[in-house]
């Protein structure tokens, strides 16, 4: 089951998306979201039945969730506006691997308050939603882990460097200097001048300011990063650039780099980069 959940962020209300494992019993998952709604500035507005399909990401009997707290991944969505919405399968997917999973639509964005600044105060979010989450009696507060998918690597690992509540986290196709991407991405240099108010030239300090690698010494997490080597929208020397970074502060992150991927995996492979990944958060 997926909750719609709306929350306080900074006094903006905030929507997001909470996955449930779809193996837990009924009254579980029932007890479980009365828990949340009774959490204060946190309000479930509605349910979403799941839907996985053959491409799940695995074609055996989900096992049973048995423990009296589960582990808890925070996935912050890519894009910016409807580009890069939050992909309510991959909750699902996650979920499915026996985990919580809170996914925020960032302010601005699926009917939000505010003003989504692509990894500007949006961060806000990320942090105020493990701030109530981390509270809630069946969250392993020892397990909260994040994963950025593109423009979210932004949101994540400033997350990371604040938040002393996270215990590991994963950067999946995943920008590690925004100035880079100014450089790369043409199509995108009319909506990052507006919505972060210059180029790179005329106001670096922002640029800096939404670039992974600017964060890597105040990270103290385990990182693993996961890229396709043919990613055209993000390249991987994103990927290879925060590896150095990391590996200059004493780091021992791990790469699943997979040869001729691109931006998004086809079903196959983006099942099996799943599961890798999962066995790299249960270590």
């Amino acid at each position: 089951m997926i909750y719609h959940i709306d929350y306080v962020s900074e006094g903006l209300h905030v929507k997001g998306y909470l996955g449930l494992p779809p193996q837990l019993p009924h009254t579980r998952s029932h007890e479980m979201s009365v828990a949340v709604d009774a959490m204060p500035d946190v309000t479930i507005t509605g349910t979403l039945a799941c839907s996985l399909n053959a491409d799940h990401v695995s074609h055996e009997p989900p096992k049973p969730v048995t423990e009296p707290k589960l582990p808890l991944v925070l996935y912050c969505r890519g894009g910016i506006g409807r580009v890069g919405a939050v992909r309510l399968k991959w909750v699902e997917e996650f979920a499915a691997q026996g985990y919580a999973v809170f996914a925020p639509a960032y302010r601005g964005n699926e009917g939000s308050e505010g003003r989504d600044e692509f990894g500007g105060a949006d961060t806000m979010d990320v942090i105020s939603a493990i701030e109530w989450l981390s509270s809630i009696s069946w969250i392993d507060n020892r397990r909260i882990h994040l994963l950025g998918f593109s423009r979210g690597a932004i949101n994540a690992a400033v997350a990371a460097a604040l938040s002393p509540h996270i215990s590991k986290m994963i950067l999946w196709s995943g920008v590690s200097d925004l100035a880079q991407t100014y450089e790369e991405r043409i199509d995108l240099r009319r909506m990052m001048k507006r919505v972060i108010g210059g180029t790179p030239a005329k106001v670096p300090e922002q640029y800096l300011l939404r670039s992974p690698i600017h964060y890597a010494d105040r990270i103290r997490c385990p990182v693993l990063l996961v890229h396709g080597t043919r990613d055209e929208q993000v390249l991987v020397e994103h990927s290879y650039r925060m590896l150095d970074k990391l590996q200059e502060q004493g780091h021992q992150p791990e790469a699943h780099l997979y040869e001729g991927l691109g931006h998004h995996f086809p079903p196959p492979q983006h099942a099996a980069a799943i599961n890798r990944m999962f066995d790299w958060l249960k270590k």
